[in-house]
């Protein structure tokens, strides 16, 4: 088929466009990757930008043997995996029977849910509820308060709503009951939703930050994001490090930009694995109401 020229002119000028929008996204990223292979002295006068000056590893080899990270890491990955489980599975329960025809409560039900998207529970009762529940330093305070997201689970319910009523009918003919219909013909076939819904609690669970700070206070227990943000509010444990450890082939300005860029690239290198799923699923769980 004929493209015309008119035709071509648009494709040019949004991919110069998505092109544009790209760069911005992904130079921050190089820059700080840059820093934290130049040297310290490179990094302080503002000479690295999308290449190292002064190329040395000695900051990623600090960052590499620093248990301390690490256990934040493994913590985090923790928090992300079963979190996203749990999200996942209860939100899929609570959006099929909200999917269902003949599911008599479901428009008062819904109407509960969205309100919940109005109306936020305040910080102080939020927080006092989670400590009576006895999750104050646990890490499943990190993970049950905000264990369903209503809009999430409401993309899964829309989707839901968008399978052809006559696969229940088969299914139902064929003695198929609701929990058989769910696990064998509904999953299998959500799996651009299902994915796209996993990318959004997956990276929510992976920036944990805010609960951290109200209910974590044992530091064995500091999830990613919290002690980054340590070493950017008390910088001058990090310019310490140099002198307990004597290595000067990095600083203060060159540790930030690597935990920067160690706190965000696992996250970020799971996306071109759900990338396929990803804008299908977003639009069709959007469609229908």
């Amino acid at each position: 088929m004929k493209i015309s020229t008119g035709e071509k002119t648009f494709q040019i000028f949004n991919y110069m466009i998505l092109i544009l929008a790209a760069s911005t996204m992904i130079a921050p990223l190089l820059q700080l990757l840059a820093v934290s292979f130049s040297s310290p002295i490179a990094a302080d006068s503002k000479k690295v930008f999308l290449w190292p000056v002064e190329f040395t590893t000695g900051t990623w080899e600090h960052i590499l043997q620093n248990t301390v990270l690490w256990r934040s890491f493994a913590v985090t990955v923790y928090i992300t995996v079963v979190g996203t489980f749990l999200s996942m599975l209860f939100s899929v329960l609570t959006a099929f029977p909200l999917s269902r025809r003949e599911f008599l409560l479901k428009k008062p039900i819904m109407l509960g849910i969205v309100i919940t998207m109005i109306f936020n529970a305040p910080m102080i009762p939020f927080f006092l509820t989670v400590r009576e529940l006895g999750m104050m330093n646990s890490l499943w305070a990190l993970i049950i308060p905000g264990l369903i997201s209503t809009f999430n689970m409401v993309i899964i319910r829309t989707f839901f709503m968008g399978i052809p009523s006559d696969l229940d009918d088969a299914a139902k003919i064929d003695g198929c009951h609701d929990f058989r219909l769910l696990f064998q013909i509904y999953l299998p076939l959500s799996k651009p939703v299902l994915a796209t819904v996993s990318l959004f609690y997956a990276v929510g669970y992976w920036n944990t930050f805010m609960r951290a700070i109200l209910f974590i206070r044992d530091p064995n227990l500091y999830p990613l994001q919290l002690r980054l943000r340590e070493y950017f509010v008390a910088p001058e444990e990090l310019a310490a490090v140099n002198l307990i450890v004597g290595d000067f082939d990095f600083n203060t300005t060159t540790l930030k930009a690597a935990t920067i860029i160690f706190a965000t690239i696992p996250i970020v290198l799971v996306y071109p694995y759900l990338q396929k799923y990803f804008v299908k699923g977003a639009v069709l769980g959007s469609l229908k109401e």
